[in-house]
């Protein structure tokens, strides 16, 4: 069956469509759904990676295509066949580009087309029962075939780009404590200022206030 379904810019893996009664039956969803994100991001830096592909991730597979700028990738499990899942994807493309295809580069803001769930929920019910005369038929279409796609592991086709986050975040954190540290030792300098000179400044204060008092009643 058809688990998840996402839809992101290929050029810099902003999601721009999540089904959004995704998932409700897999347990960690969230993890397949981060995993969907490192993918994007992933497949944004550039690495080269076919048009079309299927990854293994634990008991499930992921299927994207890009075309047109744009990464449509559905979750199924592992038996689901892989000739669904790709006209499946081919449904949501046509339709994608046929309502939002002018408006694709110009989108500011995740999932500013979130309204086309409508359509991956419509879509994906029809694509559920594979024993349907319709499935069946589709399997049976000569005319779309699968055979030469290449099936990955999530490890092997993610395994460069979370070093590459993991890079990231180590500057990141490097950056934020050196931040802390020079806060931290002006509070220390200037608490050691105060030290220096609050005697000096009580003193000063008692003499002035002495002077005040003298002057204005003796």
């Amino acid at each position: 069956m058809v688990k998840l379904t996402m839809i992101a810019r290929a050029i810099d893996g902003l999601p721009l469509v999540e089904g959004l009664d995704d998932g409700r039956d897999v347990q960690d969803t969230e993890f397949y759904k981060q995993q969907v994100k490192a993918l994007f991001k992933n497949l944004a830096r550039g690495q080269n990676e076919p048009s079309r592909m299927s990854i293994e991730t634990g008991p499930y597979i992921f299927h994207y295509i890009i075309e047109e700028r744009v990464c449509y990738l559905t979750m199924c499990d592992r038996a689901y066949p892989k000739k669904l899942a790709f006209q499946y994807l081919e449904d949501l493309k046509n339709e994608f580009e046929r309502v939002y295809g002018n408006q694709i580069e110009t989108a500011a803001r995740p999932y500013a087309f979130i309204k086309f769930d409508t359509f991956i929920q419509k879509t994906k019910k029809m694509y559920q029962d594979t024993t349907t005369q319709r499935n069946i038929s589709k399997l049976n279409d000569e005319l779309y075939e699968v055979h030469q796609i290449m099936t990955r592991n999530v490890q092997e086709v993610l395994g460069v780009g979370e070093k590459l986050d993991q890079v990231s975040q180590m500057s990141s954190r490097l950056t934020s404590e050196s931040r802390m540290y020079a806060d931290r030792a002006k509070d220390l300098n200037r608490q050691a200022l105060i030290k220096k000179w609050a005697p000096v400044a009580v003193v000063l204060g008692v003499v002035f206030l002495l002077l005040y008092v003298r002057n204005r009643f003796w």
